[in-house]
C-alpha cells in the first residue's frame, strides 16, 4: 500500500485489515501531505518510509507482496508552477519506478488511485449542437463573472450532465496531467505484462483525517480548516460549481472491491468512484458551516485557472462491475466531518 499513511490511505489500510489482508505500508512522508512525523504503524501495519523514486527501497517493500494499491501522489493544484517538477517526479517517475519493480518482482495486480481531474470539464450538452466539449475558461470571462462555459460552436449556455468513463481525458492542471500519465503508464504496463490494473477515478473525497489547510488540500478540508479557526469559508466563483462529494469510508470500500477484481481479470479498466448524488460547492460550504455552528460562507467571486466548472460522474460502471455503491449520504457525512479531527 503506497501512500498508506495519508488521508485516504489510512482509511484503506484500516479497511484492508478489517477484511483480513496482511498489509505492508509504504509512505514517503512528503511535506505536502504530512506536517507531523510519520507514525511507526498504520492501523497495526508496519510503516516503511519509502520514496517511490528509489528503486532499491521499492524493491525491498515488494518482497512477498501479491498486489499493490498505489495511493501515493501529490494532489491538488499546488502553489504555482515551481511545483511542476515535484508533481511529475512524485507522481509519474514514482509510478514508473514502482511498475518496473513490480514487473521484476512478478507482482501483477494493481489498484491505482486516479482522479476525476483527468476529464477536465465534465459532460455538457448544447441545445443546438448536442454533446460538446467546451474549451478552457478564459481569464477575461472568469474576471467578469462569466463562470459557465459556453458552447464552443455557438456560444449558447450549456447544460451539464454526467461524465462516464468513456469520456476523453482532457487534463487542465499539472496535477491532472500527472494523473493522466499515471493512467497511461499503468495501461502500458498491464498490456506488456498481462497484469490487471483497476484505476479508481476518485471524485471529491472528504471525511475524518483530512489534512488541515494546505495548498494541496481539497475544498472540503479548506472550508473545515477555516471554520476550525473561527473564520467563514471562502467560496470561489459563485458557489454554483457542481461536484460529487464521496465519503472516504466509501472510497476505502471501493478499493477493497477493486482489489478483489484484480484477482479475477487481466488488462486495464477505469471506474468513477462517486456518490451519484452531486452537490454545489456552495451547498457543501453552507451545510458544513451550519453543522459546525460557524459563520456562514462568503461567496468571493475569486477563481483559479486550473479549476473546472462542473464535473459530475456516472457511478454505474463501478456498481455493475465492481459491486460498489456509496452508502454515506452527504448530509450525514458533512455532519460527521464538521467535528471530526483533522490531520496536522
Amino acid at each position: 500500500m503506497t501512500g498508506g499513511a495519508g488521508f485516504i490511505g489510512t482509511h484503506v489500510v484500516t479497511a484492508l485489515h478489517g477484511a483480513g489482508h496482511q498489509v505492508t505500508v509504504a509512505d514517503a512522508g512528503h511535506p505536502g501531505a504530512h506536517r507531523a512525523p510519520l507514525p511507526d504503524t498504520v492501523a497495526g501495519a508496519p510503516l516503511h518510509r519509502v520514496d517511490l523514486r528509489d528503486r532499491a527501497a521499492v524493491a525491498g517493500v515488494l518482497a512477498g507482496v501479491d498486489a499493490v494499491i498505489h495511493q501515493a501522489a501529490m494532489v491538488g493544484l499546488g502553489v504555482d508552477l515551481d511545483d511542476l517538477p515535484e508533481y511529475v517526479g512524485c507522481n509519474d517517475l514514482g509510478t514508473a519506478v514502482l511498475l518496473a519493480e513490480m514487473a521484476r518482482a512478478g507482482v501483477h495486480r494493481l489498484v491505482l488511485a486516479s482522479s476525476m481531474v483527468v476529464y477536465g470539464e465534465g459532460a455538457y450538452t448544447c441545445p443546438r449542437h448536442g454533446a460538446v466539449r467546451p474549451g478552457a475558461r478564459t481569464v477575461a470571462d472568469l474576471a467578469a463573472g462569466r463562470f459557465e462555459p459556453p458552447c464552443p460552436d455557438c456560444g449558447t449556455p450549456l447544460e451539464p450532465g454526467l461524465v462516464s468513463e468513456e469520456a476523453p481525458v482532457d487534463p487542465r492542471s499539472v496535477y491532472a496531467a500527472t494523473k493522466v500519465a499515471q493512467e497511461h503508464l499503468t495501461a502500458a504496463w498491464s498490456r506488456q505484462t498481462g497484469a490487471a490494473t483497476v484505476a479508481l477515478r476518485y471524485h471529491n473525497v472528504y471525511g475524518p483525517g483530512m489534512p488541515r489547510d494546505t495548498p494541496y488540500s481539497g475544498v472540503a478540508a479548506i472550508f473545515r480548516s477555516a471554520l476550525e479557526a473561527g473564520n467563514a469559508p471562502r467560496v470561489f466563483e459563485d458557489g454554483g460549481q457542481r461536484r460529487d462529494f464521496v465519503h472516504v469510508r466509501d472510497v476505502a470500500a471501493a478499493n477493497l472491491a477493486a482489489l478483489d477484481a484484480t484477482g479475477t481479470r487481466t488488462g486495464w479498466r477505469a471506474y468513477n468512484i462517486a456518490s451519484g448524488r452531486p452537490a454545489t460547492v456552495g451547498r457543501v460550504a453552507t451545510e458544513l458551516s451550519r453543522a459546525a455552528g460557524g459563520p456562514a460562507p462568503v461567496v468571493t467571486g475569486e477563481f483559479r485557472l486550473g479549476d473546472v466548472r462542473h464535473v459530475v460522474a456516472s457511478p454505474g460502471r463501478a456498481r455493475t462491475e465492481l459491486g460498489f455503491q456509496a452508502t454515506v449520504g452527504l448530509t450525514d457525512g458533512i455532519a460527521e466531518f464538521a467535528t471530526a479531527a483533522l490531520r496536522g
